[in-house]
């Protein structure tokens, strides 16, 4: 089917810092519905609701090359609340890398290319249900930790199988968290509260993003495949490995299905587009998957009932941005998206351009380009007024009106910010430095 029409290209110079080249290496009844609360379920009890009460909602900002999270306010003005060490035993893991040849070459190939010549410290969170703890997948130290949000102090350590730790998920319940090893092609689920895996699953090369459908009942994986290569040009894709998205039962870790993107794009007349699949939202109802593919300045939409490549979205093209596919971050061109709680809009956030921008799901089309610094990731506000995304060039979290594509604020965090999510904390919480 036809591609959304071009639009009107980026009117002003917007600001980079240039990041250094990688050199590392049934479907619709899997679509719509929620999990209901099982029949007869006890009700709350008074002291439950008191504890639920005595939380406060937050947005948790994973500084990468920092080893922080700093936590600010989920709506409004986004004020920083504090910040936390999520490295506290950096010492014990440097060394027992350095002691090991195997480990060691693997943590310098992550450190010069995933890292840009950065440690990767953190790359994803969530907090547990009560709110006293936060998860935390480290890909330099291939771990997954609990920070006690009180003392700042680890709770468990769960080391992946491989060597690199990515993106994770967390189970609507908030029990279970899903983190993808990229060099070993597994996920684990873990329970969030002792850190003791309750199952995995195979996936294709170099799983990334995951995503809990159905209630809790499936995980959908998307693997991106060889990203440290410059073997860029679009006649050579076929040579980043099997990319492809592993749909698994979330109780019994059985795979369900496998889409491969590939065939699906071919049919959609967009040969020419990487099948990577990389950030990925689903509709509110689930019946839609948008997602952002390698190299490409768009995102595509995806029918999971008809299982087909249904439209294609082409954004602007900053022309300050060098067209020289490997100067882009692990492949990446866009990295971020969004949806509305309503479904009605999209954010997304164009990484190698410089900008984010609302787009009109039922059109396509995008709203006012807003000059960000290297975005690398979206959100929703607690509120889901605003899409939040960070700033990774600038060391800020920025957030932008869904209803009318503007910035309404913008707060400094650590170095490298990427991965955002809400989560909780007690409400009467103080970082533990202040203790």
């Amino acid at each position: 089917m036809a591609d959304a029409p071009p639009t009107s290209p980026v009117r002003r110079p917007l600001s980079r810092r240039r990041g250094r080249r990688a050199a590392l290496a049934a479907l619709t009844a899997l679509a719509v519905g929620a999990t209901a609360a099982p029949a007869g379920a006890a009700a709350p009890t008074g002291t439950e609701q008191t504890r639920a009460a005595a939380l406060q909602e937050v947005l948790f900002v994973g500084n990468n090359w920092a080893g922080t999270a700093d936590i600010i306010r989920s709506r409004g003005d986004y004020a920083r609340l504090g910040r936390i060490n999520v490295v506290p035993d950096k010492e014990q893991r440097l060394w027992e890398i350095y002691l090991n040849p195997i480990r060691l070459a693997f943590y310098l190939g992550i450190q010069q290319g995933p890292g840009e010549g950065h440690d990767q410290l953190v790359d994803d969170m969530y907090s547990t249900p009560d709110g006293t703890a936060l998860v935390v997948s480290r890909p330099s130290f291939a771990d997954v930790v609990s920070i006690d949000l009180a003392t700042g102090g680890i709770r468990w350590r769960f080391p992946v199988s491989g060597f690199r730790s990515d993106h994770m998920a967390v189970s609507p319940d908030g029990t279970r968290v899903a983190v993808s090893a990229s060099t070993s092609n597994t996920v684990h689920v873990l329970d969030i509260n002792t850190g003791a895996q309750v199952g995995s699953f195979r996936t294709g090369d170099t799983p990334h993003e995951n995503v809990f459908t159905n209630g809790g009942r499936y995980i959908w994986n998307m693997s991106i495949g060889d990203v440290e290569t410059s073997l860029d040009e679009p006649w050579l894709d076929w040579t980043k490995g099997d990319r492809k998205i592993t749909i698994a039962d979330a109780q019994t870790f059985q795979q369900v299905r496998v889409v491969d993107m590939r065939s699906r794009l071919d049919n959609a007349g967009r040969s020419d587009l990487s099948d990577a699949v990389r950030p990925a939202v689903f509709t509110p109802d689930e019946s839609k998957l948008y997602f952002q593919v390698s190299f490409f300045n768009g995102f595509v939409e995806y029918d999971v009932a008809t299982d087909r490549v249904t439209r294609v979205a082409i954004l602007p093209k900053d022309p300050d941005t060098n067209e020289d596919r490997t100067t882009w971050v692990n492949d990446s061109r866009h990295h971020g998206m969004s949806i509305s709680p309503d479904g009605s809009r999209l954010c997304v956030a164009g990484t190698m351009d410089d900008y984010a921008t609302i787009v009109d799901r039922s059109t396509l089309r995008q709203g006012p380009l807003v000059p960000a610094d290297k975005p690398y990731w979206a959100t929703v506000s607690g509120d889901g007024q605003d899409c939040v995304i960070s700033e990774s060039g600038s060391d800020r979290v920025t957030a932008i009106n869904f209803a009318t594509g503007q910035k309404v604020a913008s707060v400094p965090v650590g170095d490298h910010p990427q991965r955002v999510r809400i989560g909780h904390l007690p409400a009467d919480w103080v970082p533990p430095t202040a203790r």
